[in-house]
């Protein structure tokens, strides 16, 4: 119904930038909120950021000041821009969608996952 796709991720080092892209595409109605998470394996998936489909956005305490978010309602992307990278940073980096999707059932709300882009922050 809804592919995500992340890209963007790499190897940078410590103190750079990064951009990374959440596009979702498929048959929906409208997408609400868009989220960015972040896991190293072994570990609990951590939140990142949150984009609002009324403009709001959050942050995690870990990122706020350093990340931001950039959001293209037509194209149905979300940009998280990474900046003052740190190796704590590093981690694998997935995008969550919230979509009103078309169902048998009718419209249903709905989250989908992507697959997800790594993020590596060393020297």
């Amino acid at each position: 119904q809804v592919e995500v796709v992340e890209s963007g991720g790499g190897l940078v080092q410590p103190g750079g930038s990064l951009r990374l892209t959440c596009k979702a595409s498929g048959n929906v109605f409208a997408l609400y909120d868009i989220g960015w998470y972040r896991q190293v394996r072994g570990e609990q998936r951590e939140f990142v950021a949150i984009s609002s489909i009324n403009g709001d956005t959050k942050f995690g305490a870990s990122v706020k000041g350093r990340f931001t978010l950039s959001r293209d309602h037509d194209k149905k992307t979300l940009d998280l821009e990474m900046h003052n990278l740190d190796p704590e940073d590093t981690s694998s980096y997935y995008c969550n969608v919230q979509a009103l999707v078309p169902t048998l059932s009718g419209p249903k709300m709905m989250g989908f996952w992507g697959q997800g882009t790594q993020v590596t922050v060393s020297s």
